[in-house]
């Protein structure tokens, strides 16, 4: 007789995206085999907001509905809680920054201070291309001379690679519970090799959350348009957020309140009930039965491919 049981999976840290495989086993101590069947877990970090545009922190499970491509789920983990990020902090280096750069030091480190002391990072610095200056550590002071570090480049700006950069860096990092960016840059990619739809969907395979600061100011409107659309997309696609400051100093207030952000989401699970291993694009929505509150959350996942 053949017996089924699912896997059991880790009380903490919540799975990747894993294929549904059947593995068989050695023969158990009866002689009898046994299959386990593994099926894949959805996690998504949500962000809940109020109309005024405040946390909300007091949510139960059942205010939560998850969809997936118009089907409602069956929430499998419901928690809020402060969990250890692995943070990618990606730099524009490109020469309009001389000027801001040392206000944007000062906010990137402000943003690790405010952040859970199991955290780690790691800094890219970009101009014309990418540059992985500090790998992951907790060390303040080792990122704070990857942040002063220069690439050498007076040319244009590749954010597009050097987000795609970090991506492949964060990949299949598992230490750590939740994958975050942080991308600021003070102009329109004009140098990227990689597509904007090819980096969406880099970073919703890779489950990281993408948060963007464009210094667009000192742009032409044009040129200030394209960036924040760009930026606008990566973000709300992965759950993420944008923010345009009008002026430099603006950036040392936003660096704690995306750190306050990020240590105060829901973590919601389910097992989509299309288990079909087909690589297509899933679409998700989140909504909340409080009134006026808003749920930001990625937008979707790709699945497996078979």
């Amino acid at each position: 007789m053949w017996r089924r049981r699912k896997q059991a999976l880790p009380a903490r840290r919540l799975s990747k995206i894993c294929v549904v495989l059947p593995l068989f086993t050695c023969l158990a101590a009866d002689d009898v085999p046994v299959i386990r069947v593994e099926t894949r877990l959805v996690v998504l970090h949500a962000t809940a907001l109020d109309p005024a545009g405040l946390l909300l922190m007091d949510l139960p499970p059942a205010s939560f509905q998850v969809f997936e491509n118009g089907v409602r789920q069956k929430l499998q983990t419901f928690r809020r809680e402060d969990v250890p990020v692995s943070l990618g902090l990606i730099i524009d280096n490109s020469a309009s920054m001389r000027d801001k750069r040392e206000q944007v030091i000062a906010a990137a480190l402000a943003l690790i201070e405010a952040s859970n002391r199991e955290d780690e990072a790691f800094v890219v610095n970009f101009a014309e291309s990418p540059s992985l200056a500090v790998d992951f550590t907790s060390d303040a002071a080792n990122l704070k001379r990857g942040l002063l570090s220069r690439i050498g480049s007076e040319g244009g700006t590749a954010m597009r690679d050097a987000v795609y950069t970090a991506i492949e860096h964060v990949r299949g990092r598992n230490q750590k519970d939740k994958r975050v960016l942080l991308v600021v840059t003070d102009g329109n990619d004009n140098c990227s090799t990689r597509s904007l739809e090819g980096l969406v969907r880099a970073a919703q395979q890779a489950e990281t959350l993408v948060y963007a600061v464009g210094l667009l100011n000192d742009e032409s409107p044009g040129e200030a348009a394209k960036a924040r659309r760009e930026l606008d997309i990566l973000a709300r696609a992965t759950g993420g957020q944008a923010y345009y400051p009008k002026e430099t100093a603006e950036i040392r207030e936003i660096a704690p309140r995306i750190a306050h952000e990020i240590r105060s989401q829901y973590i919601l699970a389910y097992h989509p009930s299309n288990q079909d291993p087909d690589g297509a694009f899933r679409q998700i929505r989140v909504l909340v039965d409080r009134p006026g509150a808003a749920i930001r959350t990625r937008s979707g996942y790709y699945a497996p491919e078979r």
